[in-house]
């Protein structure tokens, strides 16, 4: 569905007018009978108010409000009600923006994947056929989550890069759903979050703030997309108590020797200290 400029101005119109209304009424029911019992607990000694309990007197209040005399006081009480509810209609209205650019933006990113698939791997680009179903024995490998958290070890130490889950090396799509099946809960929140999980274990939480999960549906199969941030600090990959530091060279990810590791490790303060 699109919408011309004048009807999305006109939409926001509404919205602040409801928002207006709402937050009038509010002011005039709750936040004038509050400020009223706040008045008699304060002043309750000093001056005589109707009614024997604040009760009593917010309920006088109420019936009161809004005959003539008090109605300068309702129409400011409902003026700042009003104004409250514009704030919350304004956050809304720019909360509902950010949630449309969100999904435009996924949908420009869904179209563009079959280009994407069509170059191949390399150096900032992975294909992984599944994350944790053995195509060929036809059962869960749990080994097979180990090559894909190195390779987003490996984007993590480099600049970044993305990971297709879902398609093989040759760009064949075969999507996770067989993955879904080996979840507890089986489908694309499950999957995230396995695969969050063990990035947490294997690499740490703070390699989770840098992976961002994006789900399409191609040739009705589910592939997902990790897009995986640079990182700032060397990320290491934890098997059998042994930290292993994975680099992204070429279409490929391995993991540097000592010697190796030095070296990288050497050119990346050499770098930090430049900036």
């Amino acid at each position: 569905m699109t919408y011309s400029s004048g009807s999305l101005i006109n939409q926001k119109k509404w919205i602040l007018l409801f928002h207006f209304i709402i937050g009038a009424i509010i002011g005039v029911l709750l936040l004038h009978p509050l400020t009223t019992m706040v008045f008699w607990y304060e002043y309750k000694g000093l001056i005589e108010f109707p009614g024997n309990s604040p009760i009593e007197f917010l309920i006088q209040r109420l019936i009161t409000e809004f005959k003539f005399e008090l109605m300068p006081m309702s129409f400011v009480f409902a003026l700042l009600g009003g104004i409250v509810g514009l704030l919350f209609g304004l956050y809304h209205i720019r909360l509902s923006g950010q949630k449309n650019l969100v999904r435009s933006l996924e949908h420009e990113l869904a179209e563009e994947l079959p280009l994407l698939i069509a170059r191949g791997e390399s150096e900032h680009l992975e294909f992984k056929s599944t994350y944790r179903w053995d195509v060929r024995q036809q059962r869960t490998n749990r080994a097979l989550e180990s090559i894909v958290i190195k390779t987003i070890a490996g984007f993590l130490n480099r600049e970044g890069g993305t990971l297709l889950i879902g398609v093989e090396d040759n760009g064949n799509i075969i999507g996770i759903d067989s993955d879904f099946q080996t979840l507890k809960h089986k489908n694309r929140d499950g999957f995230e979050r396995a695969l969050m999980d063990t990035v947490k274990t294997s690499l740490g939480g703070n390699a989770c703030a840098l992976l961002h999960c994006r789900f399409h549906d191609i040739e009705n199969k589910t592939i997902c997309r990790v897009i995986v941030e640079s990182a700032v600090e060397p990320v290491y990959y934890h098997e059998d108590s042994v930290a292993r530091l994975m680099v992204r060279t070429g279409n490929s990810t391995r993991e540097l020797d000592a010697r190796e590791a030095h070296a990288y490790l050497s050119s990346r303060t050499t770098k930090s200290f430049s900036l």
